[in-house]
């Protein structure tokens, strides 16, 4: 299953995918400004583009697990792209992959999709 992950934020938002077998992640690159419609315009024909069988957004979520003001903005954003986009869109707990990505929004968006992958495959 092809899987395409979003590291998403307002000023730039980080764009990964996986191969066809949802096994490798890699960064594809970021997109600005996904609120406005020029961008938001972007990664949707990026997604059609890509074909994902689905679309993970990080969820920012608090070190308690909890919702604070970003991962409410993220919601919103998912909900529109839900609207936007055929394939399905899921949330993922994303609080440890900006850090681990060193400030790169496209490897973030990687390494979201990387821990996504590892925890469907530990499923099956």
């Amino acid at each position: 299953m092809k899987v395409l992950a979003l590291d998403y934020g307002s000023a730039r938002t980080g764009v990964a995918v996986s191969d066809p077998t949802g096994t490798v992640a890699r960064p594809v690159g970021v997109v600005s400004r996904v609120n406005e419609r020029k961008g938001f315009d972007e990664l949707v024909a990026l997604v059609h583009e890509e074909q994902p069988e689905l679309v993970v957004v990080g969820m920012p979520l608090t070190l308690r697990g909890e919702e604070g003001e970003q991962a409410r903005e993220t919601t919103a954003f998912v909900e529109r792209l839900r609207a936007a986009v055929e394939t399905r869109v899921d949330m993922w707990d994303e609080r440890f992959t900006s850090v681990l990505a060193d400030g790169d929004d496209a490897k973030a968006a990687a390494h979201l999709l990387s821990s996504f992958l590892a925890w469907r495959a530990e499923r099956s």
